[in-house]
């Protein structure tokens, strides 16, 4: 049964440093780690849950399309 503080983990997890960016996080490796964790999330849905709660976001995505950067 998945918890709500595996999210939050689950953001963390998929954290990766980008000598470009700084520190990102995609949206695929997002929702692979809440895969992990037993929590299904559409890329949509994690955008959303990432640009309520995260008060940092920045979309510094290169392309059009859900899999944000």
């Amino acid at each position: 049964m998945p918890r709500y503080g595996d999210i939050r983990v689950s953001f963390h997890e998929a954290m990766r440093r980008s000598a470009k960016y700084g520190v990102t996080v995609s949206t695929s490796d997002f929702v692979a780690e809440l895969a992990k964790r037993h929590w299904e999330m559409s890329h949509r849905q994690a955008n959303e849950w990432i640009a309520q709660n995260v008060m940092t976001f920045r979309d510094q995505s290169p392309e059009e399309g859900e899999n944000k950067l």
